[in-house]
């Protein structure tokens, strides 16, 4: 067979068509690189913008579990603070009450046939407690003509309602305290027992025993309070 060879313009467009082909090639190579780089992106972009949102959900949740907690410790702080500033407040008026009713005890001496009367029931009362034929009686100096007199009712009433004899006797060597505001004590069981009803001592059983009872009538019922005796 006979061979011919290329002239130049042969040579020329089959180096064009091999340039247009390889550049086509490269074309398509580079476009499958772009669209697998371009898919790799969008990848581990996606995987980047869902660690991101996930760590940024978590220190979300995480501050707003420790501001809840600070809201809370607060919010208990206050209440605290004002439950005890109101306690405080209802302690200094129920203090002040009674204050002031001590400061007027002796003013309950002033009436001579009241006071007469209730140093008999004190009396009374000492006596029924003791239940001894016989017992004595502490009063204030200034007192002791009333008290005689409450004396002598004292050991009518008890033998009318006991039908026993009682010998009530007025130790007025011992007398009470003159700062006493009134009231008297009585003595049993040879000396060694002493029933106290002087009226401070009156007070004081009265600020501990009267003293729920005074407090929810001055403040309302305690809602914390789940015991009553």
């Amino acid at each position: 067979m006979s061979q011919h060879a290329l002239s130049d313009d042969q040579v020329s467009t089959e180096l064009k068509k091999m340039t247009a082909f390889i550049r086509q090639e490269a074309l398509e190579k580079a476009k499958e690189i772009q669209i697998k780089a371009d898919e790799e992106f969008a990848i581990e972009k996606s995987k980047l913008v869902r660690e991101e949102t996930a760590s940024i959900d978590s220190n979300y949740e995480k501050k707003f579990k420790q501001a809840a907690m600070s809201q809370q410790i607060t919010r208990s702080t206050v209440a605290n603070k004002t439950r005890l500033r109101v306690l405080s407040a209802r302690q200094e008026i129920l203090d002040d009450l009674f204050e002031q009713a001590r400061k007027k005890l002796p003013d309950f001496t002033k009436d001579k046939g009241k006071y007469q009367t209730t140093l008999k029931n004190l009396i009374l009362e000492g006596a029924y407690a003791l239940n001894e034929g016989k017992i004595g009686v502490r009063a204030r100096k200034p007192d002791y003509d009333v008290v005689k007199k409450a004396i002598g009712d004292a050991q009518k009433e008890y033998k009318e309602k006991t039908r026993k004899e009682i010998t009530i006797d007025l130790d007025e060597q011992n007398p009470q305290p003159q700062a006493c505001a009134g009231g008297l004590s009585i003595v049993g069981g040879g000396g060694k027992i002493d029933v106290n009803n002087t009226f401070e001592e009156r007070l004081r059983l009265l600020e501990t025993d009267a003293l729920p009872s005074v407090r929810s009538t001055l403040f309302g019922p305690n809602e914390n309070r789940k015991f009553f005796d």
